[in-house]
């Protein structure tokens, strides 16, 4: 794990489409801790090709191959939600330290199960909820922590993708439906700034993209949180905000306010006599292009430095564990006690 005297980690990235090529040019390019020794992907060509833009010794076309990488000291996850459970397992048996992208999986089951295996092999897990190591959502944290806002009695996060995915990907058999796969960092967020989630409401539909529904999902959704404190929450989710990649918080306190978030991205504001205009963040690539990084080179570190992850199988649980409650709100029209998500009875399970 040294060059030169320095402490790097030989990682093999699992999963190169569009989030994964992002993580393969900041493991291979921009963190001095990592280095990227193997890629893996199932589009065995598309493996080969990231291999050889970034310099990568070894790419596979069966993602299992990378574990038995005598030069893969650890692996990061970015493949399909559906794949994390058995991958995840697979590495904690070769004692690799995993990094997981969100959601840890679609099943409170598999995730479940993922906790199980982590705890018996005491493998290192560390899962991917990216908005933490944004520098406006953890300078907020701070401020909260120093009691700039006093007490803080009300979340409101607004999530708003530009243009809605592939009718393939939103399919709620691949991505576990919009409430869990867009609305899971805001649940995230509400459980980091506020405490636990004790019931939720939820209200959504099909309302601008017709061909999300055809496959069963939805692209606009307003879900409301009370947190076992009694404060309050409200998260509003849509797939088709068409003006720009618009994600913002705000934490409402009892002595302030804080708002987390931007839709100017370039530092220029046009003013002529017919109109004041500027540009707007174009997608999740620019708009959380440092945090990605810091968030590897947190992973990098903490193996490396053997420290305690940040984020860990327990916050994907719990966050699950509100989108799958949010999900059965919506379905139902009633409101849902998040304790009352609980797993199909399973032999040797624990939660």
């Amino acid at each position: 794990m040294t060059t030169k005297g320095r402490a790097r980690l030989n990682v093999g990235l699992i999963g190169v489409g569009r989030l994964g090529r992002v993580y393969a040019r900041d493991l291979a390019t921009r963190i001095p801790s990592t280095r990227l020794t193997a890629v893996a992907d199932v589009a065995e060509d598309l493996a080969a090709e990231v291999a050889r833009e970034f310099d990568v010794p070894r790419s596979y076309g069966k993602p299992a191959d990378i574990f038995d990488d005598a030069n893969v000291d650890a692996v990061v996850i970015v493949s399909p939600t559906r794949t994390h459970c058995e991958l995840t397992q697979a590495a904690a048996a070769r004692r690799k330290p995993i990094f997981c992208e969100k959601p840890a999986a679609l099943s409170l089951e598999e995730v479940l199960a993922m906790k199980e295996t982590i705890n018996n092999t005491g493998v290192f897990f560390q899962l991917g909820f990216m908005r933490r190591f944004d520098r406006g959502y953890a300078a907020a944290k701070r401020q909260i922590e120093a009691g700039a806002i006093g007490d803080v009695v009300v979340f409101r996060a607004t999530s708003r993708d530009t243009f809605p995915p592939s009718a393939e990907y939103a399919n709620p058999k691949n991505s576990g439906g919009m409430i869990i796969d867009q609305g899971i960092h805001d649940f995230d967020l509400a459980r980091w700034f506020m405490g636990e989630v004790e019931r939720v409401q939820a209200m959504g539909g099909v309302l601008a993209c017709p061909e999300l529904g055809a496959v069963g999902d939805i692209d606009n959704a307003i879900i409301t949180l009370q947190f076992t404190s009694g404060r309050l929450g409200v998260v509003d989710i849509t797939r088709k905000g068409v003006y720009g990649y618009d994600i913002n918080t705000e934490l409402l306190g009892t002595e302030g306010t804080l708002r987390v978030g931007y839709m100017r991205e370039t530092p220029v504001l046009l003013m002529t006599k017919e109109h004041i205009a500027h540009d707007f963040v174009p997608y999740f690539m620019e708009r959380f292009r440092d945090a990605y990084t810091i968030q590897l080179e947190n992973f990098a570190a903490n193996v490396l430095h053997q420290r305690p992850a940040p984020i860990t199988i327990e916050d994907g649980i719990e966050s699950l564990r509100i989108g799958i409650a949010a999900t059965q709100a919506r379905e139902t029209g009633r409101m849902v006690e998040v304790a009352s998500v609980t797993p199909a009875p399973r032999e040797g399970a624990s939660v």
